[in-house]
Protein backbone atom coordinates (compact mmCIF):
# COMPACT_ATOMS: atom_id res chain seq x y z
CA UNK A 1 0.00 0.00 0.00
CA UNK A 2 1.34 3.75 -0.92
CA UNK A 3 0.91 6.59 1.59
CA UNK A 4 -0.40 8.24 -1.71
CA UNK A 5 -3.94 6.64 -1.47
CA UNK A 6 -6.20 5.89 1.34
CA UNK A 7 -6.99 2.13 -0.05
CA UNK A 8 -9.13 1.98 2.75
CA UNK A 9 -11.57 5.45 1.14
CA UNK A 10 -14.28 3.87 2.65
CA UNK A 11 -13.77 0.82 5.05
CA UNK A 12 -11.73 2.54 7.58
CA UNK A 13 -15.19 3.74 8.47
CA UNK A 14 -15.62 0.87 10.55
CA UNK A 15 -12.10 1.67 12.51
CA UNK A 16 -13.55 4.26 15.41
CA UNK A 17 -14.37 2.75 19.08
CA UNK A 18 -18.57 3.60 18.05
CA UNK A 19 -18.00 0.84 15.50
CA UNK A 20 -17.50 -1.69 18.12
CA UNK A 21 -21.03 -3.35 16.90
CA UNK A 22 -20.40 -3.60 12.97
CA UNK A 23 -17.12 -4.93 13.83
CA UNK A 24 -18.57 -7.58 15.38
CA UNK A 25 -21.37 -8.64 12.65
CA UNK A 26 -18.03 -8.90 10.27
CA UNK A 27 -15.73 -11.02 12.69
CA UNK A 28 -18.95 -13.17 12.46
CA UNK A 29 -18.28 -13.38 8.92
CA UNK A 30 -14.31 -14.67 9.36
CA UNK A 31 -12.77 -11.20 9.66
CA UNK A 32 -10.06 -10.92 12.10
CA UNK A 33 -8.00 -8.02 13.50
CA UNK A 34 -5.62 -8.57 10.42
CA UNK A 35 -8.30 -8.30 7.85
CA UNK A 36 -9.63 -5.07 9.64
CA UNK A 37 -6.40 -3.07 7.98
CA UNK A 38 -7.26 -4.20 4.86
CA UNK A 39 -9.27 -2.74 2.02
CA UNK A 40 -12.90 -4.37 1.42
CA UNK A 41 -13.55 -5.22 -1.58
CA UNK A 42 -16.97 -6.72 -2.80
CA UNK A 43 -17.83 -9.29 -5.66
CA UNK A 44 -21.22 -9.35 -6.74
CA UNK A 45 -22.27 -12.00 -9.49
CA UNK A 46 -25.61 -12.56 -11.18
CA UNK A 47 -25.69 -15.85 -10.56
CA UNK A 48 -28.71 -17.95 -11.52
CA UNK A 49 -29.27 -21.85 -12.19
CA UNK A 50 -32.31 -21.29 -14.63
CA UNK A 51 -29.92 -20.36 -17.79
CA UNK A 52 -26.73 -21.00 -19.05
CA UNK A 53 -25.36 -17.64 -19.28
CA UNK A 54 -25.03 -17.18 -15.74
CA UNK A 55 -25.40 -20.68 -14.45
CA UNK A 56 -21.44 -20.80 -13.75
CA UNK A 57 -21.14 -17.00 -12.09
CA UNK A 58 -20.94 -18.02 -8.32
CA UNK A 59 -18.04 -20.25 -8.89
CA UNK A 60 -16.24 -17.29 -11.01
CA UNK A 61 -17.31 -15.10 -7.98
CA UNK A 62 -14.85 -17.75 -6.01
CA UNK A 63 -12.55 -17.28 -8.60
CA UNK A 64 -12.36 -13.39 -8.16
CA UNK A 65 -11.72 -13.65 -4.68
CA UNK A 66 -8.60 -15.29 -5.07
CA UNK A 67 -7.31 -12.82 -7.32
CA UNK A 68 -8.53 -10.31 -4.98
CA UNK A 69 -6.75 -12.21 -1.74
CA UNK A 70 -3.77 -12.36 -4.18
CA UNK A 71 -3.19 -8.53 -3.81
CA UNK A 72 -3.93 -8.30 -0.02
CA UNK A 73 -7.41 -7.53 0.05
CA UNK A 74 -10.39 -8.44 1.70
CA UNK A 75 -12.91 -10.36 -0.61
CA UNK A 76 -16.60 -10.43 -0.21
CA UNK A 77 -18.99 -12.30 -2.37
CA UNK A 78 -22.32 -10.77 -3.36
CA UNK A 79 -25.65 -11.81 -5.63
CA UNK A 80 -28.19 -9.63 -7.43
CA UNK A 81 -30.74 -11.10 -9.46
CA UNK A 82 -30.73 -11.84 -13.50
CA UNK A 83 -33.87 -12.07 -15.79
CA UNK A 84 -32.89 -14.58 -18.39
CA UNK A 85 -33.98 -13.33 -22.32
CA UNK A 86 -33.97 -16.39 -23.56
CA UNK A 87 -36.32 -17.56 -21.46
CA UNK A 88 -38.41 -14.81 -21.23
CA UNK A 89 -38.76 -13.99 -24.57
CA UNK A 90 -42.33 -14.18 -26.29
CA UNK A 91 -44.02 -14.11 -23.07
CA UNK A 92 -45.17 -11.59 -20.10
CA UNK A 93 -41.92 -12.43 -18.47
CA UNK A 94 -39.90 -9.83 -20.83
CA UNK A 95 -41.52 -7.07 -19.30
CA UNK A 96 -39.09 -7.85 -16.66
CA UNK A 97 -35.84 -7.72 -19.29
CA UNK A 98 -35.72 -3.78 -19.48
CA UNK A 99 -36.64 -3.15 -16.12
CA UNK A 100 -33.62 -5.96 -14.39
CA UNK A 101 -31.44 -3.90 -16.10
CA UNK A 102 -31.84 -1.01 -13.67
CA UNK A 103 -32.50 -3.22 -10.72
CA UNK A 104 -28.85 -4.88 -11.32
CA UNK A 105 -27.92 -1.34 -11.11
CA UNK A 106 -29.47 -0.47 -8.30
CA UNK A 107 -29.13 -3.44 -6.38
CA UNK A 108 -25.56 -3.32 -6.67
CA UNK A 109 -25.10 0.00 -5.71
CA UNK A 110 -26.96 -0.10 -2.65
CA UNK A 111 -25.45 -3.70 -1.45
CA UNK A 112 -21.56 -1.94 -2.53
CA UNK A 113 -22.83 0.96 -0.60
CA UNK A 114 -24.68 0.17 1.99
CA UNK A 115 -21.13 -1.85 3.29
CA UNK A 116 -18.92 0.22 2.42
CA UNK A 117 -16.38 -1.65 0.06
CA UNK A 118 -13.57 -0.14 -1.44
CA UNK A 119 -13.93 -1.50 -4.18
CA UNK A 120 -15.41 -4.39 -6.54
CA UNK A 121 -15.48 -7.04 -9.30
CA UNK A 122 -19.12 -6.89 -10.83
CA UNK A 123 -19.71 -10.23 -13.08
CA UNK A 124 -22.01 -11.29 -15.51
CA UNK A 125 -23.82 -13.20 -18.15
CA UNK A 126 -26.83 -12.14 -20.07
CA UNK A 127 -28.12 -8.56 -21.81
CA UNK A 128 -29.15 -6.65 -19.52
CA UNK A 129 -26.04 -7.78 -16.67
CA UNK A 130 -23.17 -5.80 -18.44
CA UNK A 131 -25.06 -1.95 -18.23
CA UNK A 132 -26.37 -2.66 -15.13
CA UNK A 133 -23.20 -3.59 -13.68
CA UNK A 134 -21.60 -0.43 -15.39
CA UNK A 135 -24.24 2.00 -14.51
CA UNK A 136 -23.79 1.36 -11.11
CA UNK A 137 -20.04 1.28 -11.19
CA UNK A 138 -20.57 4.58 -12.68
CA UNK A 139 -23.14 6.33 -10.60
CA UNK A 140 -20.44 5.23 -7.36
CA UNK A 141 -17.84 6.36 -9.07
CA UNK A 142 -15.24 4.14 -6.82
CA UNK A 143 -12.68 1.24 -8.42
CA UNK A 144 -14.33 -1.72 -10.01
CA UNK A 145 -14.25 -3.58 -12.30
CA UNK A 146 -16.52 -5.66 -15.01
CA UNK A 147 -15.80 -9.51 -15.28
CA UNK A 148 -17.86 -11.11 -18.29
CA UNK A 149 -18.86 -14.70 -18.07
CA UNK A 150 -18.32 -15.74 -21.52
CA UNK A 151 -19.82 -16.84 -24.69
CA UNK A 152 -21.35 -19.77 -24.67
CA UNK A 153 -19.88 -22.44 -27.23
CA UNK A 154 -21.73 -22.97 -30.41
CA UNK A 155 -24.20 -26.33 -30.93
CA UNK A 156 -23.85 -28.57 -33.44
CA UNK A 157 -26.45 -30.76 -35.30
CA UNK A 158 -26.09 -33.18 -38.34
CA UNK A 159 -22.21 -31.27 -38.20
CA UNK A 160 -23.69 -28.06 -38.75
CA UNK A 161 -23.11 -24.89 -35.90
CA UNK A 162 -26.21 -23.76 -34.09
CA UNK A 163 -27.71 -21.77 -31.68
CA UNK A 164 -30.53 -20.52 -29.68
CA UNK A 165 -31.85 -18.54 -32.44
CA UNK A 166 -31.63 -21.21 -35.13
CA UNK A 167 -34.20 -22.73 -32.25
CA UNK A 168 -36.37 -19.59 -32.82
CA UNK A 169 -36.01 -19.53 -36.53
CA UNK A 170 -37.01 -23.19 -36.41
CA UNK A 171 -40.91 -22.11 -35.46
CA UNK A 172 -41.22 -19.92 -38.87
CA UNK A 173 -40.10 -22.84 -40.91
CA UNK A 174 -41.88 -25.36 -38.66
CA UNK A 175 -45.25 -23.01 -39.94
CA UNK A 176 -43.82 -22.45 -43.04
CA UNK A 177 -43.98 -26.44 -43.55
CA UNK A 178 -40.23 -26.71 -44.03
CA UNK A 179 -39.49 -28.71 -41.12
CA UNK A 180 -41.32 -31.32 -39.22
CA UNK A 181 -41.78 -31.07 -35.23
CA UNK A 182 -39.44 -33.38 -34.69
CA UNK A 183 -36.90 -31.54 -36.55
CA UNK A 184 -37.41 -28.69 -34.18
CA UNK A 185 -36.92 -30.40 -31.49
CA UNK A 186 -33.56 -31.96 -32.36
CA UNK A 187 -32.82 -28.02 -32.94
CA UNK A 188 -33.89 -27.52 -29.36
CA UNK A 189 -32.28 -30.41 -27.56
CA UNK A 190 -29.11 -29.57 -29.25
CA UNK A 191 -28.59 -25.31 -29.41
CA UNK A 192 -27.35 -24.43 -26.15
CA UNK A 193 -24.37 -26.83 -24.94
CA UNK A 194 -23.48 -25.42 -21.98
CA UNK A 195 -22.78 -22.17 -19.74
CA UNK A 196 -22.25 -18.53 -21.78
CA UNK A 197 -23.92 -16.23 -22.93
CA UNK A 198 -25.94 -16.30 -26.40
CA UNK A 199 -23.03 -16.92 -28.71
CA UNK A 200 -23.41 -14.58 -31.83
CA UNK A 201 -23.02 -10.84 -32.04
CA UNK A 202 -25.96 -10.49 -29.84
CA UNK A 203 -26.77 -8.16 -27.04
CA UNK A 204 -24.81 -10.11 -24.35
CA UNK A 205 -21.53 -10.15 -26.40
CA UNK A 206 -21.67 -7.02 -27.66
CA UNK A 207 -21.93 -5.11 -24.70
CA UNK A 208 -19.43 -7.13 -22.95
CA UNK A 209 -17.35 -6.09 -25.81
CA UNK A 210 -18.23 -2.56 -25.89
CA UNK A 211 -17.11 -2.57 -21.75
CA UNK A 212 -14.24 -3.98 -22.66
CA UNK A 213 -13.52 -1.16 -25.21
CA UNK A 214 -14.56 1.38 -23.05
CA UNK A 215 -12.27 -0.08 -20.69
CA UNK A 216 -13.82 -1.22 -17.93
CA UNK A 217 -12.92 -4.95 -18.08
CA UNK A 218 -9.93 -6.23 -18.89
CA UNK A 219 -8.02 -6.83 -22.75
CA UNK A 220 -9.34 -9.97 -24.47
CA UNK A 221 -11.79 -10.60 -21.63
CA UNK A 222 -15.11 -10.18 -23.73
CA UNK A 223 -14.27 -12.86 -26.75
CA UNK A 224 -12.94 -15.47 -23.94
CA UNK A 225 -15.66 -18.23 -24.13
CA UNK A 226 -17.37 -19.13 -20.73
CA UNK A 227 -15.74 -22.80 -20.37
CA UNK A 228 -12.20 -22.09 -21.90
CA UNK A 229 -9.28 -21.50 -19.45
CA UNK A 230 -8.37 -17.92 -20.56
CA UNK A 231 -11.79 -17.05 -18.99
CA UNK A 232 -10.90 -18.40 -15.32
CA UNK A 233 -7.83 -16.82 -15.58
CA UNK A 234 -9.23 -13.70 -16.88
CA UNK A 235 -11.32 -13.38 -13.40
CA UNK A 236 -8.82 -14.11 -11.48
CA UNK A 237 -6.76 -11.58 -13.06
CA UNK A 238 -10.06 -8.85 -12.45
CA UNK A 239 -9.76 -9.67 -8.52
CA UNK A 240 -5.87 -8.87 -9.12
CA UNK A 241 -6.71 -5.67 -11.44
CA UNK A 242 -9.43 -3.95 -9.04
CA UNK A 243 -7.59 -4.10 -5.82
CA UNK A 244 -4.75 -2.76 -8.27
CA UNK A 245 -6.94 0.10 -9.53
CA UNK A 246 -7.43 1.02 -6.20
CA UNK A 247 -3.53 1.38 -5.07
CA UNK A 248 -3.49 3.92 -7.83
CA UNK A 249 -6.27 5.35 -6.83
CA UNK A 250 -7.84 4.72 -11.04
CA UNK A 251 -11.66 5.60 -10.98
CA UNK A 252 -14.50 4.81 -13.56
CA UNK A 253 -14.52 8.72 -14.15
CA UNK A 254 -11.51 8.55 -14.86
CA UNK A 255 -11.93 6.28 -17.71
CA UNK A 256 -15.81 6.58 -18.98
CA UNK A 257 -14.84 9.63 -20.95
CA UNK A 258 -16.21 10.88 -24.42
CA UNK A 259 -13.56 9.52 -26.36
CA UNK A 260 -14.32 6.07 -24.65
CA UNK A 261 -18.13 6.05 -25.58
CA UNK A 262 -16.90 6.99 -29.51
CA UNK A 263 -14.53 3.95 -29.35
CA UNK A 264 -17.35 1.56 -28.17
CA UNK A 265 -19.73 3.10 -30.52
CA UNK A 266 -16.92 2.41 -33.44
CA UNK A 267 -16.16 -1.31 -32.87
CA UNK A 268 -20.11 -1.95 -32.06
CA UNK A 269 -20.63 -0.60 -35.82
CA UNK A 270 -17.27 -2.90 -36.87
CA UNK A 271 -18.63 -5.58 -35.28
CA UNK A 272 -22.28 -5.92 -36.66
CA UNK A 273 -23.96 -5.56 -32.91
CA UNK A 274 -27.38 -5.24 -31.47
CA UNK A 275 -29.18 -2.27 -32.09
CA UNK A 276 -29.58 -2.71 -27.89
CA UNK A 277 -26.16 -0.97 -27.66
CA UNK A 278 -27.75 2.22 -28.89
CA UNK A 279 -30.05 2.05 -25.36
CA UNK A 280 -27.65 0.88 -23.01
CA UNK A 281 -24.74 3.17 -23.93
CA UNK A 282 -26.89 6.29 -23.80
CA UNK A 283 -27.90 4.88 -20.02
CA UNK A 284 -24.12 4.35 -19.07
CA UNK A 285 -23.02 7.12 -20.37
CA UNK A 286 -25.98 8.70 -18.39
CA UNK A 287 -24.70 7.38 -15.45
CA UNK A 288 -21.21 8.57 -15.94
CA UNK A 289 -22.74 12.15 -16.63
CA UNK A 290 -21.13 12.25 -20.49
CA UNK A 291 -22.86 13.73 -23.46
CA UNK A 292 -24.01 11.26 -25.51
CA UNK A 293 -27.08 11.33 -28.12
CA UNK A 294 -28.31 9.46 -30.25
CA UNK A 295 -26.79 11.56 -33.13
CA UNK A 296 -23.47 10.30 -32.29
CA UNK A 297 -24.05 7.28 -33.45
CA UNK A 298 -25.17 7.89 -37.24
CA UNK A 299 -21.96 10.78 -37.25
CA UNK A 300 -20.01 7.28 -36.14
CA UNK A 301 -21.91 5.19 -38.68
CA UNK A 302 -21.16 7.06 -41.44
CA UNK A 303 -17.88 6.60 -40.89
CA UNK A 304 -17.06 2.66 -39.86
CA UNK A 305 -17.56 -0.02 -42.22
CA UNK A 306 -18.95 -3.51 -40.82
CA UNK A 307 -16.19 -5.66 -40.63
CA UNK A 308 -17.70 -8.78 -38.92
CA UNK A 309 -19.06 -11.69 -40.71
CA UNK A 310 -20.86 -12.64 -37.28
CA UNK A 311 -24.40 -14.18 -36.29
CA UNK A 312 -27.33 -13.12 -36.52
CA UNK A 313 -26.64 -11.83 -40.29
CA UNK A 314 -23.40 -13.57 -40.58
CA UNK A 315 -21.49 -17.50 -40.58
CA UNK A 316 -19.83 -17.17 -37.37
CA UNK A 317 -20.17 -16.98 -33.99
CA UNK A 318 -18.61 -15.47 -31.45
CA UNK A 319 -15.99 -18.52 -30.15
CA UNK A 320 -14.73 -18.41 -33.86
CA UNK A 321 -13.96 -14.43 -33.40
CA UNK A 322 -11.72 -15.84 -30.69
CA UNK A 323 -10.34 -18.53 -32.43
CA UNK A 324 -8.69 -15.91 -35.14
CA UNK A 325 -7.48 -13.28 -31.94
CA UNK A 326 -10.63 -12.16 -30.27
CA UNK A 327 -11.59 -8.16 -29.83
CA UNK A 328 -7.99 -7.25 -29.09
CA UNK A 329 -6.84 -7.87 -32.54
CA UNK A 330 -10.18 -6.13 -33.76
CA UNK A 331 -9.36 -3.34 -31.87
CA UNK A 332 -5.32 -3.34 -33.28
CA UNK A 333 -6.54 -3.45 -36.63
CA UNK A 334 -9.38 0.07 -36.04
CA UNK A 335 -6.49 1.54 -34.19
CA UNK A 336 -3.76 1.12 -36.83
CA UNK A 337 -6.16 2.69 -39.31
CA UNK A 338 -7.06 5.38 -37.33
CA UNK A 339 -10.30 4.67 -35.84
CA UNK A 340 -9.93 4.62 -32.55
CA UNK A 341 -7.97 6.60 -29.42
CA UNK A 342 -5.59 5.00 -28.53
CA UNK A 343 -4.10 7.04 -25.60
CA UNK A 344 -7.05 7.35 -23.09
CA UNK A 345 -6.29 5.57 -20.09
CA UNK A 346 -8.28 1.87 -19.40
CA UNK A 347 -8.59 -0.42 -16.03
CA UNK A 348 -5.19 -1.34 -16.38
CA UNK A 349 -3.78 1.96 -15.72
CA UNK A 350 -2.65 1.75 -19.24
CA UNK A 351 -3.56 3.22 -22.71
CA UNK A 352 -5.33 1.60 -25.31
CA UNK A 353 -2.55 1.21 -27.32
CA UNK A 354 -0.39 0.33 -24.55
CA UNK A 355 -2.61 -2.65 -24.11
CA UNK A 356 -3.13 -3.38 -27.47
CA UNK A 357 0.71 -3.94 -27.97
CA UNK A 358 0.83 -6.52 -26.00
CA UNK A 359 -1.93 -9.27 -28.13
CA UNK A 360 -1.12 -10.49 -31.72
CA UNK A 361 -2.77 -9.22 -34.78
CA UNK A 362 -5.70 -11.01 -36.83
CA UNK A 363 -5.39 -14.75 -38.04
CA UNK A 364 -3.70 -14.11 -41.12
CA UNK A 365 -6.45 -16.05 -43.75
CA UNK A 366 -9.04 -15.86 -41.39
CA UNK A 367 -12.26 -15.25 -42.67
CA UNK A 368 -14.09 -13.54 -39.50
CA UNK A 369 -13.54 -10.26 -39.69
CA UNK A 370 -12.90 -8.82 -43.41
CA UNK A 371 -10.67 -6.37 -44.24
CA UNK A 372 -11.45 -2.47 -44.60
CA UNK A 373 -11.06 -2.89 -48.35
CA UNK A 374 -13.70 -5.12 -49.19
CA UNK A 375 -16.56 -4.63 -45.61
CA UNK A 376 -18.97 -6.59 -45.65
CA UNK A 377 -20.89 -3.20 -45.81
CA UNK A 378 -19.16 0.60 -46.39
CA UNK A 379 -20.76 1.98 -43.66
CA UNK A 380 -22.03 1.03 -40.42
CA UNK A 381 -25.48 -1.17 -39.95
CA UNK A 382 -26.72 0.63 -36.65
CA UNK A 383 -29.32 3.15 -38.26
CA UNK A 384 -31.02 6.10 -36.47
CA UNK A 385 -34.08 6.70 -38.54
CA UNK A 386 -35.73 10.06 -38.03
CA UNK A 387 -38.99 11.63 -39.81
CA UNK A 388 -42.99 12.28 -38.57
CA UNK A 389 -42.98 8.25 -37.14
CA UNK A 390 -40.72 9.02 -35.02
CA UNK A 391 -39.72 12.62 -34.55
CA UNK A 392 -37.53 11.42 -31.34
CA UNK A 393 -35.91 8.98 -33.38
CA UNK A 394 -35.54 5.10 -34.06
CA UNK A 395 -33.03 2.25 -34.31
CA UNK A 396 -33.15 -0.07 -37.57
CA UNK A 397 -29.98 -2.82 -37.76
CA UNK A 398 -29.48 -3.33 -41.51
CA UNK A 399 -26.90 -5.95 -41.65
CA UNK A 400 -27.28 -8.65 -43.88
CA UNK A 401 -30.56 -6.31 -45.46
CA UNK A 402 -30.59 -6.03 -49.35
CA UNK A 403 -34.29 -3.82 -49.76
CA UNK A 404 -32.43 -0.30 -48.96
CA UNK A 405 -36.19 1.51 -48.85
CA UNK A 406 -39.39 -0.09 -48.20
CA UNK A 407 -42.71 1.33 -48.65
CA UNK A 408 -45.78 -0.65 -47.92
CA UNK A 409 -49.42 -0.90 -45.96
CA UNK A 410 -49.17 -0.75 -42.03
CA UNK A 411 -50.35 -3.56 -40.06
CA UNK A 412 -50.72 -2.17 -36.89
CA UNK A 413 -51.27 -4.64 -33.04
CA UNK A 414 -50.95 -3.38 -30.09
CA UNK A 415 -49.45 -6.63 -28.78
CA UNK A 416 -46.86 -8.91 -29.87
CA UNK A 417 -48.92 -11.71 -29.34
CA UNK A 418 -51.82 -10.54 -31.73
CA UNK A 419 -48.93 -10.07 -34.64
CA UNK A 420 -47.68 -13.38 -33.78
CA UNK A 421 -51.08 -15.12 -34.39
CA UNK A 422 -51.50 -12.88 -37.99
CA UNK A 423 -47.70 -14.00 -39.18
CA UNK A 424 -48.66 -17.43 -38.24
CA UNK A 425 -52.61 -17.49 -40.10
CA UNK A 426 -50.49 -16.30 -43.20
CA UNK A 427 -52.52 -12.72 -42.60
CA UNK A 428 -49.15 -10.82 -43.51
CA UNK A 429 -48.37 -10.52 -46.88
CA UNK A 430 -45.12 -9.76 -48.63
CA UNK A 431 -45.03 -5.85 -48.77
CA UNK A 432 -46.39 -5.35 -45.71
CA UNK A 433 -45.43 -3.02 -42.39
CA UNK A 434 -46.54 -5.00 -39.27
CA UNK A 435 -46.02 -2.58 -36.55
CA UNK A 436 -46.29 -3.44 -32.90
CA UNK A 437 -46.80 -0.60 -30.55
CA UNK A 438 -47.58 0.21 -26.89
CA UNK A 439 -44.58 -2.03 -26.12
CA UNK A 440 -42.16 1.07 -25.28
CA UNK A 441 -40.19 1.48 -21.82
CA UNK A 442 -43.62 2.66 -20.13
CA UNK A 443 -46.26 0.85 -22.26
CA UNK A 444 -44.79 -2.44 -22.16
CA UNK A 445 -43.90 -1.48 -19.28
CA UNK A 446 -40.31 -2.80 -20.00
CA UNK A 447 -40.04 -2.33 -23.77
CA UNK A 448 -40.11 -6.08 -24.33
CA UNK A 449 -38.15 -7.60 -27.14
CA UNK A 450 -39.42 -8.72 -30.32
CA UNK A 451 -37.24 -11.79 -31.55
CA UNK A 452 -39.99 -14.06 -31.44
CA UNK A 453 -42.26 -12.27 -33.98
CA UNK A 454 -38.66 -11.21 -35.90
CA UNK A 455 -37.50 -14.66 -36.36
CA UNK A 456 -40.78 -16.16 -37.04
CA UNK A 457 -41.03 -14.03 -40.06
CA UNK A 458 -37.75 -14.78 -41.17
CA UNK A 459 -38.30 -18.52 -40.71
CA UNK A 460 -40.98 -18.04 -42.96
CA UNK A 461 -38.92 -16.31 -45.40
CA UNK A 462 -40.24 -12.90 -45.23
CA UNK A 463 -37.47 -11.64 -43.50
CA UNK A 464 -36.12 -9.69 -46.63
CA UNK A 465 -39.69 -9.07 -47.56
CA UNK A 466 -42.47 -7.54 -44.57
CA UNK A 467 -40.59 -4.74 -42.79
CA UNK A 468 -41.20 -4.68 -38.84
CA UNK A 469 -41.24 -1.49 -36.57
CA UNK A 470 -41.69 -1.43 -32.94
CA UNK A 471 -41.72 1.07 -29.83
CA UNK A 472 -40.29 -1.96 -28.07
CA UNK A 473 -36.80 -3.05 -29.04
CA UNK A 474 -35.44 -6.75 -30.76
CA UNK A 475 -33.06 -8.93 -29.48
CA UNK A 476 -29.26 -8.78 -30.91
CA UNK A 477 -30.39 -12.29 -32.28
CA UNK A 478 -32.59 -10.40 -34.29
CA UNK A 479 -32.22 -9.57 -38.51
CA UNK A 480 -34.27 -8.74 -40.93
CA UNK A 481 -36.06 -5.52 -42.37
CA UNK A 482 -36.42 -4.52 -38.45
CA UNK A 483 -36.84 -1.00 -36.80
CA UNK A 484 -37.58 -0.36 -33.04
CA UNK A 485 -37.06 1.86 -29.94
CA UNK A 486 -39.19 4.43 -31.94
CA UNK A 487 -39.92 7.77 -29.81
CA UNK A 488 -42.32 9.34 -28.73
CA UNK A 489 -43.48 5.63 -27.76
CA UNK A 490 -47.55 5.41 -28.15
CA UNK A 491 -47.67 5.27 -24.52
CA UNK A 492 -46.44 8.83 -24.50
CA UNK A 493 -48.85 10.02 -26.97
CA UNK A 494 -46.26 9.15 -30.16
CA UNK A 495 -47.03 8.87 -33.76
CA UNK A 496 -47.23 5.44 -33.53
CA UNK A 497 -50.05 5.77 -31.50
CA UNK A 498 -52.35 7.30 -34.21
CA UNK A 499 -51.00 4.99 -36.82
CA UNK A 500 -53.71 2.65 -38.24
CA UNK A 501 -53.99 -0.37 -40.32
CA UNK A 502 -53.78 0.34 -44.19
CA UNK A 503 -51.46 3.85 -43.96
CA UNK A 504 -48.57 3.96 -45.83
CA UNK A 505 -44.98 3.53 -44.06
CA UNK A 506 -41.66 4.24 -45.43
CA UNK A 507 -38.78 3.01 -44.04
CA UNK A 508 -35.26 4.12 -46.02
CA UNK A 509 -32.11 3.27 -44.72
CA UNK A 510 -30.06 5.53 -47.42
CA UNK A 511 -32.24 9.00 -46.54
CA UNK A 512 -32.34 7.47 -42.77
CA UNK A 513 -36.17 8.15 -43.11
CA UNK A 514 -39.38 6.36 -40.87
CA UNK A 515 -42.44 8.10 -42.10
CA UNK A 516 -46.27 8.00 -42.66
CA UNK A 517 -48.66 9.12 -45.30
CA UNK A 518 -50.66 11.18 -42.79
CA UNK A 519 -50.68 14.76 -42.91
CA UNK A 520 -50.82 17.01 -40.12
CA UNK A 521 -54.69 17.47 -40.06
CA UNK A 522 -55.33 14.03 -40.06
CA UNK A 523 -52.90 13.36 -37.39
CA UNK A 524 -54.22 16.11 -35.19
CA UNK A 525 -58.07 14.38 -35.50
CA UNK A 526 -57.04 10.97 -34.64
CA UNK A 527 -55.48 12.50 -31.66
CA UNK A 528 -58.75 13.60 -30.74
CA UNK A 529 -60.68 10.32 -31.18
CA UNK A 530 -57.12 8.15 -29.52
CA UNK A 531 -57.61 7.03 -25.69
CA UNK A 532 -54.16 6.03 -24.68
CA UNK A 533 -54.63 3.33 -21.77
CA UNK A 534 -53.00 4.61 -18.77
CA UNK A 535 -49.46 3.56 -16.96
CA UNK A 536 -49.74 0.12 -15.65
CA UNK A 537 -49.88 0.76 -11.74
CA UNK A 538 -48.65 -1.90 -9.30
CA UNK A 539 -45.34 -3.68 -8.45
CA UNK A 540 -41.93 -2.87 -9.64
CA UNK A 541 -43.65 -2.78 -13.44
CA UNK A 542 -45.47 0.32 -12.11
CA UNK A 543 -42.70 1.89 -10.41
CA UNK A 544 -40.36 1.58 -13.79
CA UNK A 545 -43.34 2.57 -15.78
CA UNK A 546 -44.00 5.82 -13.68
CA UNK A 547 -40.31 6.80 -13.65
CA UNK A 548 -38.67 5.26 -17.42
CA UNK A 549 -37.31 7.59 -19.43
CA UNK A 550 -37.82 7.80 -23.43
CA UNK A 551 -36.00 5.51 -24.98
CA UNK A 552 -34.22 8.04 -27.28
CA UNK A 553 -32.64 8.74 -23.75
CA UNK A 554 -31.90 5.17 -22.93
CA UNK A 555 -34.84 4.24 -21.03
CA UNK A 556 -33.16 5.97 -17.41
CA UNK A 557 -34.89 5.66 -14.22
CA UNK A 558 -33.28 8.67 -12.91
CA UNK A 559 -33.67 11.06 -15.65
CA UNK A 560 -34.17 14.27 -13.63
CA UNK A 561 -32.15 17.54 -13.70
CA UNK A 562 -29.59 18.57 -11.40
CA UNK A 563 -31.69 21.83 -10.32
CA UNK A 564 -34.37 19.78 -9.34
CA UNK A 565 -32.45 18.24 -6.63
CA UNK A 566 -29.46 20.57 -5.71
CA UNK A 567 -27.11 17.06 -6.55
CA UNK A 568 -26.61 14.40 -8.72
Amino acid sequence: MTDKVDTRHRSKIYDSMVKSPNRAMLRATGMTDKDFDSPIVGVISTWAENTPCNIHLHDFGKLAKEGIKDQGAWPVQYGTITVADGIAMGTPGMRFSLTSRDIIADSIEAAMGGHNVDAFVAIGGCDKNMPGSLIAIANMDIPAIFAYGGTIAPGNLDGKDIDLVSVFEGIGKWNHGDLTAEEVRRIECNACPGPGGCGGMYTANTMATAIEVLGMSLPGSSSHPAESQDKKEDIIEAGRAVVRMLKMGLKPSDILTREAFEDAITVTMALGGSTNATLHLLAIAHAANVELTLDDFNVIQERVPHLADLKPSGQYVFQDLYNVGGVPAVMKYLLANGFLHGDRITCTGKTVAENLAGFADLTPGQKVIMPLENPKRADGPLIILHGNLAPDGAVAKVSGVKVRRHVGPAKVFDSEEAAIDAVLADEVVDGDVVVVRYVGPKGGPGMPEMLSLSSIIVGKGQGDKVALLTDGRFSGGTYGLVVGHIAPEAQDGGPIAYLRTGDTVTVDQDTKEISMAVSEEELAKRREETTIPPLYSRGVLGKYAHMVSSAAKGAVTDFWKPEETGKK
